[in-house]
């Protein structure tokens, strides 16, 4: 569960080193204080590993005279001259602060510190250093490690007892580490944006999982550097040599010192502002080069993190010189050697600290990559990369497991190898089944029922929804009550997964009984040939009986705001009818960003009437409306039937995958995604009486501007082609929203009503473009910076003729208290002013997750 609070972008490393002698080894200061996650280096190579947390190393080299070279930020670097022979051999270091020099130092007239020159210098390098290579590969590893500091009493409303400590890898104060990964990886790259990672092994502390890994160096030779994704900040952070970087940075410098002839110029780095996407800390400078030699940069709140509350990046750059090059024509590129990164947080009472440390070697400067090597897949698992043994970990691990983690790879990988070889036993049945415990009536009521049988390898489970979530209340039922259950069970041969979830509605009031049920398997296929692998996920389903649904099929009221305006203001918005239904419907996800979704159904369309007037509060002169869309019609619709299908077609160009052994996961493009949808009323067929033909084409994507925020924006375009027989169901409708009560984001009109413009139009077009700040602006003001409040604007409009036409803009605050967003929207009606109003919603780095999960507007089932 704890693990689920970061999912960040690591790089893994990889190698096998036969017939090699082990060198190991400390890093020390001159008091003999650890020097932790210290760089040593094999001079004239690209190999090398990185000292643990104690300061220990160690190195497979095969028998030869080697030079080590050992470094560590704002120490002086050591090299140390060894032969390694078969025996295994000791070499310590011990280093000392690094003495800077200021003899050389001319400063200006006025006074201007010579740190402004160094960085100007290295702001107009800047380009040539950013991407210098055309292509290479290298190897590289990574471990993540998170430790806890201390634990709440409760989480997530649950005590924590000393079983859940003791499975979490914790101690009885809540110390402990809580996740510990390791991946080995190779990594691809060819200009200008060609790039791929092949985990070749991963390790999990307690499960079969590869760990983290995905291919992100964070680049200070970019303008925008991208810190462990945007999570953290998704306008990115300055860079201190970005090209506008003065405007945003004072600079001072420290001194510099000599390192192999070169002169290194240390230079502290301090924000201008606070509140601001800035680092602070040192950045070391090549003098005549103007490259970065090494950094070492913090990120404060103050520098607009979200979720973590510190972030320490420290990076040795270095010459990449592959084995069998010429050293002196490769010493002008340099890379990445080492980089670490500290991070702390404290979320929910969970006080933790991290680290995630990438180890970069044997880079290959002139690669040559096979026919279609670079493809849609930008990260691929080796089929075998989480089965590696503990002896292959210990003999290319580049950074020696310190006491407490191999406690936590022991007792962690045990658990999980019982809990894994017991699973199918009866013994362990029988006790998963008694920690069930009896359902209670606090989960009836509230929490829900979720149970499960427990039978291996294919358990039946079932969840029932709290009734607390089932009752609503509307002028047409008075009070009724939703009952859901879901029943799952996997069918033999991984055929897939067969669901049933019958729903039962009762209206107390009109006394009506509307069930139906809903049957549906999902597939996911994934075949592999080669090098090659094809994916998809495919659902099919079959629902049918007696339901309640909202003239909109987006259903754009929901139940407990039409309630909640229902018995407190006398308005009832959500008009509704029953219908007797049948459907089926397939859905089919491609692995090259296809969707293809077809849908066949018939209506039996019942009107309903209102039966209760009761509110609680009661208002002089208001009375609550029909229950059919007033603005549209002047009596209920007339009983009929419809038989309806749809074709909807998904596209988004460009999407890349994660291929793991078994499946491919799409995890976006840079491209937007398309979508065409037709629908066909069918007259005649099972006495349907609808006649008509609509079309509609929508874009949609989401622009990062880094520093100037994030723009959503869609747009859609559509009609009817054939118009011959349409019933209000069947309308185009504009999701209007007429409550406090924000409605879904870039899909609706939030001042709109609700039915008054929708149309049987042969033409209609509507747009939503959204801006989030994400800081910019409102980073000035104190209130708001403090608790990184951000402000969002944007508009909303739809268009189908001169006499029906509409647009809104509005403008607001989000993330306030990371869970609400307030707008001011104001709307204009056929060219004139309509109204102003405020609208609440949930949005922000809890609010838009919870949101989300709840879901919006929705096709019915």
């Amino acid at each position: 569960m704890l693990r689920a609070l970061f999912v960040c972008l690591i790089l893994g490393w990889t190698g096998t080193r036969a017939y090699a002698t082990r060198v190991t080894g400390t890093v020390t200061d001159e008091k003999g204080n650890a020097l932790s996650y210290a760089s040593i280096l094999v001079k004239g190579t690209t190999r090398g590993v990185t000292a643990g947390n104690d300061g220990k190393y160690a190195l497979d080299l095969a028998p030869g005279e080697y030079t080590l070279v050992c470094q560590y930020v704002g120490y002086t670097r050591k090299e140390k001259r060894v032969t390694v022979g078969e025996t295994p051999l000791v070499a310590d270091f011990q280093l000392s602060l690094q003495q800077l020099s200021m003899a050389e130092v001319i400063v200006r007239p006025g006074g201007e510190d010579p740190a402004y020159a160094i960085i100007r210098h290295a702001i107009k390098k800047r380009k040539d250093y950013e991407m210098p290579l055309d292509s290479f590969t290298c190897e590289a590893y990574v471990k993540t490690l998170i430790r806890t500091r201390r634990l709440p009493d409760k989480l997530f409303g649950q005590r924590l007892e000393e079983k859940d400590k003791k499975q979490m890898g914790v101690d009885s104060a809540g110390k402990g580490i809580i996740y510990l990964s390791e991946s080995l990886s190779k990594i691809a790259y060819k200009r200008p944006d060609k790039i791929k990672l092949e985990i070749l092994s991963g390790r999990e502390a307690g499960s079969n999982g590869f760990g983290f890994s995905f291919p992100v160096f964070i680049n200070f030779y970019t303008n925008n550097v991208n810190a462990l994704g945007g999570q953290l900040n998704p306008r990115g952070f300055v860079s201190p040599i970005a090209d506008g970087a003065l405007n945003y940075y004072r600079y001072h410098f420290l001194g510099s010192y000599f390192e192999e002839g070169r002169e290194i110029n240390r230079i502290q780095v301090i924000p201008r502002r606070k509140y601001e996407p800035l680092f602070t800390g040192t950045i070391e400078i090549v003098e005549g080069d103007w490259r970065i030699h090494s950094l070492d940069l913090m990120l404060l709140k103050t520098s607009q993190l979200e979720i973590l509350d510190t972030v320490e990046i420290r990076q040795i750059h270095a010459p990449v010189v592959s084995d069998s090059s010429n050293p002196a024509a490769t010493s002008s590129v340099w890379q990445v050697k080492d980089q670490i990164v500290n991070f702390t947080f404290n979320i929910l009472g969970v006080d933790a600290v991290g680290t995630f440390l990438d180890v970069y070697n044997n880079y290959d400067l002139t690669p040559r990559f096979r026919k279609r090597f670079f493809n849609n897949v930008l990260m691929r698992y080796d089929t075998a990369g989480n089965r590696r043994t503990r002896a292959y970990w210990d003999s290319i691990r580049p950074i020696p497991l310190e006491p407490d983690e191999k406690v936590s790879y022991t007792v962690k990988d045990s658990i999980y190898r019982y809990n894994r070889d017991s699973m199918g036993t009866r013994k362990n049945r029988d006790s998963l089944l008694r920690e069930q415990g009896p359902v209670t009536m606090n989960q009836l009521l509230f929490g829900g029922i979720r149970r499960s049988d427990f039978r291996q390898p294919r358990p039946f489970t079932y969840t029932i929804a709290p009734l607390i979530r089932g009752f609503s209340y509307n002028t047409v039922e008075g009070i009724d009550l939703k009952l859901t259950a879901t029943f799952n069970r996997p069918l033999p041969d991984g055929k897939g997964m067969l669901s049933f979830s019958p729903h039962i509605r009762y209206g107390f009031h009109n006394t009506h009984l509307n069930p139906w049920a809903e049957l549906a398997w999902r597939r996911r296929t994934f075949d592999r040939e080669g090098d090659d692998a094809t994916s998809s996920r495919q659902t099919w389903s079959l629902s049918g009986g007696k339901r309640v649904s909202q003239f909109n099929p987006d259903d754009p009221i929901p139940e407990w705001v039409n309630a909640l305006y229902t018995l407190w203001w006398r308005k009832n918005y959500m008009k509704i009818y029953e219908n007797y239904f049948a459907q089926i419907s397939s859905t089919t996800r491609f692995d090259n960003g296809l969707r293809l979704g077809v849908r066949g159904w018939y209506e039996d369309r019942i009107p309903i009437a209102n039966t209760t007037d009761y509110s609680i509060v009661s208002i002089k002169g208001r009375s609550f409306t029909p229950n059919y869309p007033v603005e549209q019609l002047n009596a209920p619709f007339p009983r009929h039937q419809a038989v309806l299908t749809s074709v909807d077609l998904q596209y988004q160009p460009g999407q890349h995958y994660i291929e793991f052994p078994d499946r491919k996961v799409p995890i976006g493009s840079k491209y937007p995604t398309l979508e065409a949808q037709y629908e066909k009323g069918w007259n005649g067929i099972l006495g349907s009486d609808v006649n008509f033909d609509k079309w509609r084409f929508s874009v949609w994507d989401q622009v990062n501007l880094k520093l100037r925020g994030l723009l959503h924006y869609r747009f859609s375009i559509g009609g009817f082609l054939n118009t011959r027989s349409v019933y209000i169901q069947d309308y185009q409708h504009f999701n209007g929203n007429q409550t406090l009560f924000a409605s879904e984001y870039l899909n609706s009109f939030q001042l709109a009503p609700y039915y008054a413009n929708s149309t049987t139009a042969a033409f209609y077009a509507t747009g939503h473009l959204e801006h989030h700040f994400n800081g910019l602006l409102t980073n000035k003001i104190p209130v708001f910076r403090r608790w990184n409040w951000n402000l969002v604007g944007g508009a909303n409009a739809f268009y189908v003729n001169d006499r029906n036409n509409y647009v809104e803009a509005f403008g607001g605050l989000e993330n306030i208290f990371k869970l609400f967003r307030v707008d001011l929207v104001g709307s204009w009606l056929n060219g004139h002013y309509s109204q102003t109003g405020i609208r609440i919603g949930l949005d922000g780095l809890i609010g838009s997750g919870l949101r989300q999960a709840g879901g919006g507007p929705r096709q019915r089932p």
